[in-house]
């Protein structure tokens, strides 16, 4: 449930990151990465986020595969300050690929994609604790809407049962819920069938 963020950090020289203590935002606590991410939007020379809703990811994933919806983004989010190298984190199985695919939608920086860069460089990290942040506080105005449902990801148990819960009060996905995400298409599925069952 919730959006989708990417973040991208620049900086001429990655010590000042690396002086934060910046490091794969998976790895810090919330209280840690509100820190950082303090320190990272002072201290770097520009920073930015490009969110895609739960719907613009549905209506997005009509034409595309979601790894295309993040391509876009990654290449929205560097294209937006000029820059001679640009650092992603690879979300594709092959880097090479991802790296190419990327390149041919900016212009001008060298593209290096790896798997598990925000481990490796602290730009990566710094713009990956930027998305978790922003994401996390806009998942919180989404609590106070709907309820706690949790992180919102796949691996939480109590977004799923939320889900779960309001699919069966309501008979359909709660608000903000990916319709194309596949845990929820198969509780659609199974809720269409229980429909036909009660013919």
């Amino acid at each position: 449930m919730g959006p989708l963020v990417v973040g991208a950090v620049w900086v001429e020289d990655d010590d000042v990151l690396a002086q934060i203590g910046v490091r794969d935002s998976k790895k810090l606590t919330p209280k840690a990465r509100d820190r950082m991410y303090a320190e990272i939007v002072e201290k770097a020379d520009a920073w930015c986020v490009v969110v895609a809703s739960a719907a613009d990811i549905d209506e997005r994933r009509k034409a595309v595969s979601l790894n295309d919806v993040e391509l876009d983004m990654f290449a929205e989010a560097v294209s937006r300050n000029p820059c001679s190298e640009a650092y992603a984190d690879c979300p594709d199985v092959n880097e090479a690929k991802f790296a190419a695919r990327l390149d041919s939608k900016v212009q001008g920086p060298t593209i290096i994609a790896k798997h598990k860069a925000d481990d490796t460089y602290p730009v990566v990290s710094a713009a990956s604790i930027v998305a978790k942040v922003t994401r996390d506080r806009m998942i919180e105005e989404l609590h106070a809407e709907l309820g706690d449902f949790g992180s919102g990801y796949p691996s939480d148990h109590y977004t799923m049962d939320f889900i779960a819960d309001w699919m069966r009060d309501n008979g359909c996905p709660p608000p903000h819920a990916r319709r194309s995400w596949e845990p929820v298409r198969q509780m659609m599925s199974a809720k269409a069938v229980r429909r036909l069952d009660d013919w």
